[in-house]
């Protein structure tokens, strides 16, 4: 029956929405996030050294974070700096704040020397509250 015989007759179309291509879009979008929100959360990806560990103090968990990562970069707060913007950054926090926590996660495949360079700077800018992160055996 076609449709101008539908209305002669008084009968009203019917409206259709075709909902394949609305479900089609919702799993890509879920499939979307579901990859792409373990990288958002991550941040910079290391394999951290194993070893007994403890709760990390900060306050209000708002602790800056220096990551070493391999084969050679240093990032504070997951954004990349070199040794010398690093401990410029860190004198200012530690002049505003000397209680500023700081948490260093190194490399486990990384030399000794090159997180031991990160753990002077923050020495020398003399932070009083520095933990090495590591992941519990």
């Amino acid at each position: 029956m076609s449709l101008r015989r539908r209305r002669q007759r008084g009968e009203k179309a019917k409206a259709t929405i075709d909902m394949t291509s609305l479900i089609d879009l919702t799993f890509l979008l879920l499939v979307t996030f579901i990859v792409t929100l373990p990288a958002l959360e991550q941040g910079i990806s290391i394999i951290l050294p194993q070893a007994k560990t403890d709760e990390l103090p900060t306050k209000d968990n708002k602790a800056n974070t220096i990551t070493v990562a391999f084969p050679a970069g240093c990032y504070l707060n997951d954004k990349p700096v070199t040794l010398e913007e690093l401990r410029d950054t860190l004198k200012a926090m530690a002049a505003e704040d000397p209680e500023v926590p700081v948490l260093v996660r190194g490399d486990e495949r990384l030399e000794y020397g090159a997180v031991m360079q990160v753990v002077k700077i923050v020495y020398e800018c003399k932070i009083r509250r520095m933990a090495l992160v590591t992941v519990e055996k």
